[in-house]
């Protein structure tokens, strides 16, 4: 008997060109499993279902009073860094009010807030800037923190003639090639597998950058999450999964929805590098993304963040969530751990920031959104032109036919068309 039978610890594998073949001698002896899609298995002669592993652990940095737990892992941010962060959760925080306020008095159509999930600003700080983001709906604190203006979100709420967009979105639908932010899209869950797309084209020109998707846990439940995600583990796409767990997607409360150990689960399932952090915790938030992007880009592969929070707010402005939860329950948790209070606390225990500094801050905030919201609420709506524009190089004589036709529409009907609330250039 050779030397490898007499071992049955060792799995006995033989090449020829081009082909990877798998001996089945001594086949009894062997603990390995040596089938080709299941190569890290172990053979049991139990007959057992597997039902439960071990739960994921959920990382953190400081505690609802913004203490660092341990000070190995105190964040290296200078102050004005750290500043400049908090600034943007109140930012971000007053424009969700004045907008939401807006929608209820029939101003713009639609609106969504970020009330309880305002550390999601901490995901932008560890990116490089021309890292490209797949958002879904929450993620206008990403936007902030890259440099986007007020003036650009009340433009783009109004859909008017300043609008990157044209207005052909609804409120809440940001996007910028500037700022390298892919425009929102309404369905669910559809930029998941083109972020894998966009990450594996940055893999092929080697230029050390990758792309962060966000989605909520709802969207995870869509089949474009399992496409997405295993097209970016298969391929060794640099793509950076952050699902933001607020625990009740559009309506649903995540018990209604999954089984299994969260969304994190998932991304092991699929041979993905898995990390589950507090979503209320900033600094938790940066340093999993952190690292996350180093290993996307130096290992060219995907890396999912599952990031539980809370969210205090309605979905949307269609939605009325005292349907689904208690008044009690939301107040609760907005009173235990707000992720603003926490971030306050932990610039106060830094000597960062002075009490009382937060309504100065936010008095100015709300004063500079209700500057930009007046400012956009006159402007006109985008020239008509631009429903022809951008979907082709050259725009074919069918189009450009219905172009004339509307045209002379407009000109014949002036006023029934309401010309003058559109841009002429």
């Amino acid at each position: 008997m050779s030397l490898l039978c007499k071992l049955p610890a060792l799995r006995r594998i033989a090449y020829s060109p081009g082909k990877l073949a798998f001996s089945t001698s001594c086949y009894a002896l062997r603990k390995k499993v040596m089938f080709p899609g299941a190569l890290n298995s172990d053979y049991s002669h139990t007959l057992e279902f597997v039902s439960n592993v071990q739960s994921i652990p959920t990382y953190q940095v400081m505690d609802t009073d913004g203490k660092v737990l341990d000070s190995a892992h105190d964040p290296c941010v200078t102050k004005d860094e750290a500043r400049t962060i908090y600034k943007n959760m109140l930012v971000l925080n007053a424009m969700d009010q004045v907008l939401y306020e807006a929608q209820r008095q029939g101003r713009i159509s639609f609106y969504m807030t970020s009330f309880g999930e305002e550390a999601l600003i901490g995901s932008a700080a560890a990116l490089h800037p021309k890292d490209m983001v797949f958002g879904q709906y929450r993620e206008a604190g990403v936007l902030l923190q890259r440099g986007f203006t007020l003036a650009q979100f009340m433009n783009q709420c109004y859909s008017n003639e300043l609008d990157l967009g044209k207005g052909r979105q609804m409120p809440i639908h940001y996007g910028t090639k500037e700022l390298c932010f892919q425009t929102i899209s309404s369905p669910l869950a559809t930029q998941i597998p083109q972020a894998a797309g966009a990450a594996y084209a940055m893999r092929r020109e080697g230029n050390k950058q990758c792309t962060i998707c966000y989605f909520g846990e709802g969207a995870a439940s869509e089949g474009d999450f399992h496409a997405g995600l295993n097209m970016a583990a298969t391929l060794g796409c640099p793509v950076i999964y952050y699902c933001r767990n607020n625990g009740y997607a559009i309506s649903t409360p995540s018990i209604e929805q999954y089984r299994g150990d969260g969304i994190a689960s998932r991304g092991i399932g699929y041979g993905i590098d898995t990390i589950r952090v507090d979503g209320n915790d900033i600094w938790a938030i940066y340093a999993a993304t952190k690292a996350a992007r180093e290993i996307a880009v130096e290992q060219n592969k995907p890396v999912l963040i599952e990031a539980m929070t809370y969210r205090v707010s309605h979905h949307s402005t269609s939605d009325d969530s005292s349907a689904y939860r208690s008044k009690k329950e939301v107040e609760d948790w907005n009173k235990r751990d707000n992720p603003i209070s926490r971030m306050r606390a932990w610039l106060e225990n830094k000597g960062w920031w002075a009490r009382g500094e937060d309504a100065e801050v936010s008095k100015t905030a709300k004063a500079e959104v209700l500057a930009a919201f007046a400012a956009a609420e006159k402007l006109k709506k985008p020239a008509i032109r631009h429903l022809f524009e951008d979907v082709y190089d050259e725009i074919p004589q069918s189009l450009m036919k219905e172009k004339a036709e509307i045209e002379e529409l407009v000109k014949k009907y002036p006023d029934y068309y309401q010309v003058n609330e559109f841009a002429r250039q």
